[in-house]
């Protein structure tokens, strides 16, 4: 493929995954329709509300910027620095964090055992917390210049370890690591869905069942047996909407129209969707009032600039990529 092509989906990924966080971020909790009831014409603005200026990201992509920059200027996965990250910023006062990554983040207990603590308390941390974060992972771990096999291997298990740091739940790790390897076929010019029955092999064995249910062909998102800020009907809708549209504006509509998790349900469709269209199908009445604050780092802000410059370099590092960027359990 084009090195120009590449670089649009990479961009894309990371852009539309920040678009579509804060394109749903005001339609959080609402049923489903809200958002063509608002935009008849299905076409929409960053119309902001429910606390959210217009083009304002969330949680999900204030993450997923930590992540990134921890990736780059570590020169790979260093788990203790990425939690110490997600820390600095969850005491920042965020106007959003989940409460399950709350927990994690502001108990006290150390990085290798925050999340399984939790886990093993509460029972419960299938959250979609770890999926709304990882457009930026899934971008740095893509390993263009390795076989399919060993470049699936690598970035699987890199969504595994970051997940892990707030979800203990390895259904989370599994999603996450699902949706790595399919914005990383996405980003070589194939199509993501074709590649669903080789992720799922990858699975763990335990989850593999329930996964398979979820990114079927014919589910969709009235077979959800959860409220969508669950780790399975989130990643499931982000594909049943990639599936049954033809681009990345259809595709995000028809995700936030969900109604639920919307702000993380469209980052994550905004993910896959920019991975396959690229930044040029991501419409500037989007992208312009696009920008990305992060509380715990003073008066930073990002904007879409800023966020191609940060998918560039991570596409940058993953030339090269190897497992010994992951380190061993």
């Amino acid at each position: 493929m084009d090195s120009s092509h590449r670089r649009d989906r990479v961009a894309g990924a990371v852009v539309g995954s920040a678009v579509g966080d804060a394109l749903g971020a005001p339609f959080e909790f609402g049923p489903p329709g809200v958002y063509s009831a608002r935009f008849p014409d299905g076409a929409g603005t960053m119309c902001g509300g429910g606390g959210w200026d217009p083009g304002e990201a969330t949680d999900d992509t204030q993450m997923a910027v930590l992540v990134a920059e921890s990736l780059l200027e570590c020169g790979g996965l260093d788990l203790p620095d990425l939690f110490a990250r997600f820390q600095r910023w969850a005491a920042g006062d965020p106007k959003d964090i989940g409460l399950q990554t709350e927990a994690v983040l502001t108990g006290g207990d150390p990085w290798n055992l925050a999340a399984a603590l939790h886990f093993q308390v509460n029972g419960r941390a299938a959250g979609n917390g770890s999926l709304m974060r990882a457009a930026t992972s899934a971008v740095r771990f893509a390993a263009p210049d390795r076989p399919a096999a060993e470049a699936r291997g690598l970035t699987m298990e890199a969504a595994r370890r970051i997940a892990a740091l707030t979800h203990g739940d390895r259904a989370a790790w599994e999603g996450t690591a699902v949706l790595h390897e399919l914005v990383r076929v996405a980003l070589g010019g194939d199509d993501p869905l074709a590649a669903v029955p080789d992720a799922l092999a990858c699975v763990d064995a335990a989850h593999r069942e329930r996964w398979a249910t979820v990114l079927a062909a014919d589910w969709r998102p009235e077979c959800a047996t959860e409220f969508n800020g669950a780790v399975w009907p989130c990643l499931g809708t982000a594909l049943w909407a990639l599936r049954t549209t033809g681009s990345y504006e259809e595709a995000l509509a028809s995700a936030v129209d969900v109604g639920g998790d919307t702000d993380t349900v469209a980052a994550v469709t905004g993910a896959l969707a920019g991975a396959v269209y690229g930044l040029a199908a991501i419409p500037a009445r989007w992208t312009e009032p696009l920008h990305v604050p992060l509380p715990g780092y003073g008066d930073r802000v990002l904007r879409t600039p800023e966020l191609v410059s940060l998918a560039q370099r991570l596409d940058d590092a993953a030339t090269g990529a190897n497992p010994a960027d992951i380190p061993t359990p």
